[in-house]
């Protein structure tokens, strides 16, 4: 993994970010490693890996380029893996074997525009049809959007209120209605394209559909839980970046006992959230419970990998504050990893819940 991040994804980490092109080289170098199918059993085309595999996939290429390292994160976890947890064998005959070569990349289509954090709120529509559902509604903020070749989708299925009336579906990006709205131009992650997804009366058969009517919510919340593995390894892998940039850097010229006292903080926090974030992928390996730990993991690594951006850039200067130069890229790049797949006030909200769940009032 690292002999790919760095010998094909970094040489281009600079020119995507600058121009805000998919990286298209990189993720299919990615492909043809076999990362596109990490976790996925061999049977179905994959590398059959676990999530300690996937984690420190995941960290190596954002080491290089955090752009590339978000497509195939999002491919990899919340793209890919529902089918795997909650598909029939026909659905993972059909999708798995293409996710995994490349042949299609994935995503995952929760968020709208009043239903973001609060995402049991959606109001995308499935109405049933004679032959499946019909979908209509919009989605943003979706990341691999225009270059996905399928689409988890969540929409409310029943009259049910909140999570009970969600189901998801896996809608090609070539049905009839289906098409890429507004693009996002975002502060970082520049390569990694975002925007809206509009679903305009969209037919899907009822074999597309994710799971049992109604538990698509549960389907949301598992891939998340996932999600938030790979969330976490993007920030190891853009944390190690700035300080091995850093310490580059202070090779070059004088040191002040401040400056070493600095670096010595922020190796010290990574190597924290490097063995958190372990432990959650280790539990999510074993099949044990794990959607505390990833929480913790998630927001310990986050800010980790924010803080460790500012602190380089401090350490760097006038050089760290430069547009164009890895210093700023990094600190741009690291804001987005507290927002998405659940802001961080999100993971105190699950962490909280958990630690207080068999607490008597």
């Amino acid at each position: 993994m690292r002999e790919l991040a760095q010998g094909v994804v970094q040489p281009l980490a600079a020119e995507v970010d600058r121009e805000h092109r998919f990286p298209v080289e990189a993720v299919k170098a990615a492909a043809e490693a076999g990362l596109l199918g990490v976790l996925i059993p061999a049977k179905y085309g994959g590398a059959g890996l676990d999530a300690i595999a996937f984690a420190v996939c995941i960290e190596e290429l954002a080491q290089a380029c955090a752009s590339t390292s978000v497509i195939v994160d999002v491919h990899t976890s919340v793209g890919s893996e529902p089918i795997l947890l909650f598909g029939t064998e026909e659905q993972k005959r059909k999708w798995l074997p293409r996710l995994a070569s490349g042949e299609l990349l994935g995503a995952f289509a929760l968020t709208e525009p009043a239903a973001g954090s609060d995402a049991a709120s959606l109001q995308t529509s499935a109405r049933r049809s004679r032959g499946g559902y019909v979908l209509n509604g919009t989605k943003v903020f979706i990341t691999n959007i225009g270059h996905a070749g399928m689409y988890i989708v969540f929409a409310r299925s029943g009259p049910e209120e909140k999570a009970a009336g969600v189901s998801a579906f896996l809608v090609p990006d070539d049905a009839a209605g289906v098409r890429v709205g507004q693009l996002f131009k975002k502060m970082g992650l520049r390569g990694s394209p975002t925007g809206e997804l509009v679903l305009e009366d969209v037919e899907v058969p009822k074999e597309n559909r994710l799971g049992a009517e109604g538990q698509g919510f549960t389907v949301a919340m598992r891939a998340l839980d996932s999600g938030r593995i790979g969330i976490s390894g993007q920030a190891l892998g853009i944390a190690q970046a700035a300080l091995d940039e850093s310490r580059a850097l202070l090779a070059d010229r004088a040191r002040e006992q401040g400056d070493d006292f600095l670096l010595a903080d922020m190796a010290t926090r990574l190597e924290s959230a490097r063995l958190l974030a372990y432990h959650a992928a280790w539990l999510c390996s074993l099949g044990r419970p794990f959607t505390r730990q990833a929480s913790m993991a998630k927001l310990h690594s986050t800010d980790t990998a924010m803080q460790i951006a500012i602190d380089a850039v401090q350490l760097a200067g006038e050089v760290g504050v430069t547009a164009g130069s890895p210093f700023e890229r990094h600190f741009r790049d690291a804001k987005a990893l507290q927002i998405y797949e659940g802001s961080n006030q999100v993971q105190r909200i699950v962490i909280a819940r958990d630690l207080t769940r068999d607490i008597t009032r």
